[in-house]
């Protein structure tokens, strides 16, 4: 690794306290870099600064030695409490949070200030408590700290330093919002030490610094050399289906490389990786269905060079330190043309060399001229040979892993094994298809309750579960209720519902409804007494010709007094009126047309 990123201007030279050099000298810093050189003046004078540099020139070293200096030079006030933290780093991602705790303490370890580290997806209780023991310098992700802050677990009175990192990734991710709400329950701007960094300090950026911040300093290192000028860039025109052919065979021509593939999408990312992993290419993937724990473990092992390749989304390309990547691959180019210099960003770090290979695919080659636009160059385009595709079966995809299937020191479940696979076929394949057979078969139950409710009017002994009143009467009433259907000739006509009744008195599904109780209740037999005799009445009476037929059996069966044997009431049907009775329901003789007049 080359030093032509350095400058002649050493940590010795500014007035610093010996316990921050005894830090620097543990990681190894003896030269600033050119953003540390230019800001560390004005941040130790105790004024404000608005930073502009490229990736990876160390503006995480040059906002810590600043807010270690100023808490060491500067007792805090003597009303301060243990959960009042006197230092705010605030980051727009998790990983660069957890980066930025770790660059921390590698520098502070001999100042004796406490750390404390928030973020979502894991260890809330923990991360509660120990900011709620108490912390001096607090970094953590927007949401996480509003989340404390509204608890009261810290409160934010006595901050004497606030730090912005990655600001313009802030507005990009949505949190603006978020970090005007810590910036307004922070001390006035006058009595605290303000410091924003970003790679590109665009207008609403500077906008923001100069609203919560007091008259900051803006520092601009090289704006017009957008990208490093060590990556060597190019691309290749590739429709979207050779995408994966060409990627695996790039990879398999690279040796001893560390390489970083970006895609727009996440389920892009665990296309990419399951391709590779089955195509005998271990590869890290930073989605949000691995978890948190399992992805500061993944990304760990990568920068040991456990693992070689790296697919993540635009989540991975800020503010991560990776030292030794040597190739970056964008999948899919970027929508936005700054995502494109902060992926490359990621080689080339540290004044050492690199590659990017751009894919100009069907789907993202209109934002090829937008990108070339903005760095102000034209990015080389090679030809895709023949032997650089190679064949990709579609089945050698390995699924992605879930929550459930990730085990420490095992890696990822391959096929389509684990508890995800057992859940769905055991647990809830067998509620589902419980609940499935369940339904259908209930509704088949129900369907042949009614067909057996049917049957059992046509046999011999259906009379006796069926009224004897006709339908060809013009109203019938039933317990003072009278039920109108249309008749064959479009007139109403009235009869209780067939279907229903078969329904109700079926013996295989028992009415769950209530009787509604009757102002004069009657008994049974007497009810059902009158209505039939009525009913048989005007039978008699409108057709002269049946009169002579005698009573019906219902009617017989009424006057054989109270021997005879008592049967459940019927329950009356609740069909809306105008309805017809659906057809296979009551009786024979309920089915039978009226006879014309």
């Amino acid at each position: 690794m080359t030093q032509t990123h350095l400058t002649a201007t050493r940590f010795t030279n500014f007035a610093l306290d010996p316990r921050i050099l005894q830090g620097l000298a543990d990681a190894g810093f003896e030269y600033c870099t050119p953003i540390q050189a230019e800001t560390l003046p004005i941040a130790l004078a105790g004024e404000d600064v608005a930073g502009q540099a490229q990736t990876g020139t160390g503006k995480t070293a040059a906002f810590v030695v600043a807010t270690l200096q100023r808490l060491l030079t500067q007792p805090p006030a003597p009303e301060r409490k243990p959960n009042e933290p006197r230092a705010l780093f605030v980051a727009p991602t998790r990983e660069l949070a957890v980066q930025i705790h770790k660059d921390t303490q590698v520098l502070a370890a001999h100042c004796g200030f406490r750390l404390g580290l928030v973020y979502g997806g894991t260890g809330y209780q923990q991360q509660r408590d120990e900011v709620a023991a108490g912390v001096d310098i607090l970094i953590g992700t927007p949401g996480r700290l509003i989340d404390y802050f509204k608890q009261r677990v810290f409160d934010l009175h006595q901050a004497e330093v606030v730090v912005i990192d990655e600001a313009d990734r802030m507005f990009d991710l949505g949190f603006i919002k978020d970090i005007r709400y810590l910036l307004r329950r922070l001390p006035p701007p006058s009595r605290r030490l303000g410091m924003l960094f970003s790679a590109t300090l665009s207008y609403r950026v500077t906008e923001l610094a100069y609203e919560h911040m007091n008259d900051p300093r803006p520092v601009a290192i090289e704006p017009d050399r957008v990208t490093a000028d060590r990556v060597v860039q190019r691309c290749y025109m590739v429709a979207n289906d050779e995408k994966v052919a060409l990627i695996i065979g790039l990879l398999r021509g690279l040796e001893e490389a560390r390489v970083i593939i970006f895609a727009n999408t996440k389920r892009a990312t665990e296309g990419i990786w399951g391709f590779l992993e089955g195509n005998g290419l271990r590869a890290a993937i930073l989605s949000g269905d691995v978890p948190q724990k399992k992805r500061l473990s993944l990304l760990k092992a990568f920068q040991h060079g456990e693992l070689p390749i790296l697919v993540a989304t635009d989540v991975a390309a800020r503010g991560l330190h990776i030292p030794g990547v040597t190739h970056v691959i964008n999948y899919d180019l970027p929508e936005d043309a700054e995502d494109y210099v902060h992926r490359i960003g990621r080689t080339a770090r540290a004044g050492a060399t690199g590659e990017a290979i751009s894919f100009v695919c069907e789907t993202y080659a209109f934002c090829l001229p937008d990108i070339e636009r903005f760095i102000g160059a034209k990015i080389p385009v090679e030809p895709v040979t023949a032997e650089m595709l190679v064949h990709v079966s579609p089945h050698s995809r390995v699924r992605v892993p879930r929550h459930g299937d990730w085990h420490e020191g095992e890696g990822p479940r391959r096929g389509r094994g684990g508890r995800r696979e057992g859940s769905e076929s055991g647990s809830r394949g067998g509620r589902r298809e419980g609940s499935e057979s369940g339904g259908r078969g209930g509704g088949e139950r129900r369907r042949g309750s009614a067909m057996t409710g049917a049957e059992a009017s046509a046999a011999p002994n259906a009379q006796e579960r069926t009224p004897a009143a006709r339908v060809d009467d013009p109203q019938v009433e039933d317990s003072g209720r009278t039920f109108q259907v249309e008749e064959p000739g479009g007139s109403a006509a009235a009869t209780p519902h067939a279907a229903g009744q078969a329904e109700a008195t079926s013996p295989s599904r028992p009415s769950r409804r209530r009787a509604r109780p009757k102002p004069n209740p009657q008994p049974k037999s007497e009810v059902h007494t009158q209505t039939q005799i009525q009913a048989q009445h005007h039978s008699e009476s409108q057709h002269p010709s049946e009169a002579g037929s005698g009573p019906g059996p219902h009617v017989e069966e009424a006057m054989m007094g109270e021997g005879a044997p008592k049967r459940r009431r019927r329950r009356r049907s609740r069909r809306p009126a105008g309805l017809a009775p659906e057809a296979g329901g009551g009786s024979q003789e309920e089915r039978a047309p009226p006879p014309e007049s």
